[in-house]
């Protein structure tokens, strides 16, 4: 939590393998995430929808910090279950695994009604902290935005009572604009937030979220989704017959000399 309070706050990058991970680590990162998307999308599956379990999505993230030893956030969804319980249960397990933070969302996973009612979310995010007791850094989310409900008034109702019941971070995934980044900064304030980085705000440099008053800066998926932009170019390349434009890249030498320097 320490990371979340200094001036400046951190930026925490989410990786989706141990390569990833080791890139982040190398790079002086001080603190890295998984991404619930990316983690999916390297096991063919779509995310949100309950396709990957809690146990592989715990294995993961214990794989990202024994390699690195890096404190690890865990992108856990809605906290895979549909009960408060279950919540709790998962905030359990992340503690037992020895993750430094949990993300709980107020998605349902029901494309009919994407976020959960008011009241079953706080309770949701009450239960979660209850279960942390201080032993995990918890951070509410709401996807208002990300799911297409643009309001910000009951953004900043539903960050404001995860902050009340607990929540050591909030966050709301593509703010429409810096302007509504401030007011939720400004309504939540001393809680830290998170925000990450999209094509609405990429723009911005990470000096300017800093002054806006944010604490802590994530990617999500979208290093993963550069990395995969990349491999499509390539694969495009190699279908138009070039070798040459299809092949460039980390040499393995530089691979095998992070993977050397890993942990495990």
């Amino acid at each position: 939590m320490a990371l979340h309070t200094r001036d400046g706050g951190l930026v925490m990058p989410n990786a989706w393998d141990g390569l990833s991970a080791l890139m982040l680590a190398d790079a002086g990162f001080e603190a890295i995430a998984t991404s619930s998307a990316a983690l999916a999308a390297t096991l063919g599956r779509c995310d949100g929808r309950g396709e990957v379990t809690p146990g592989e999505h715990l294995e993961h993230a214990r794989l990202l910090g024994r390699l690195t030893g890096l404190p690890v956030n865990g992108d856990f969804e809605d906290g895979y279950g549909n009960s408060a319980h279950d919540v709790a249960a998962t905030v359990e397990a992340a503690v037992a695994s020895g993750l430094a933070g949990i993300g709980i969302e107020d998605t349902s996973g029901n494309p009919h009604q994407p976020i959960r009612d008011f009241d079953e979310a706080v309770n949701r995010m009450r239960s979660a902290v209850d279960a942390a007791k201080g032993r995990i850094v918890v951070t509410g989310r709401t996807d208002n935005f990300l799911q297409g409900r643009p309001d910000p008034k009951d953004t900043i109702r539903r960050l404001t009572a995860f902050a009340e019941a607990g929540a050591d971070v909030v966050f709301a995934p593509y703010p429409p604009d810096l302007d509504a980044l401030v007011a939720i900064v400004t309504a939540v304030a001393p809680t830290p937030v998170n925000v990450l980085v999209s094509p609405s705000d990429k723009v911005l440099r990470v000096a300017e979220l800093q002054k806006a008053g944010v604490k802590r800066i994530s990617v999500g998926p979208l290093h993963y989704t550069h990395a995969m932009g990349a491999l499509e170019q390539a694969v495009n390349a190699l279908a138009a017959g070039d070798l040459a434009s299809a092949t460039t890249g980390t040499s393995f030498e530089r691979i095998n000399e992070l993977l050397a320097h890993g942990k495990s």
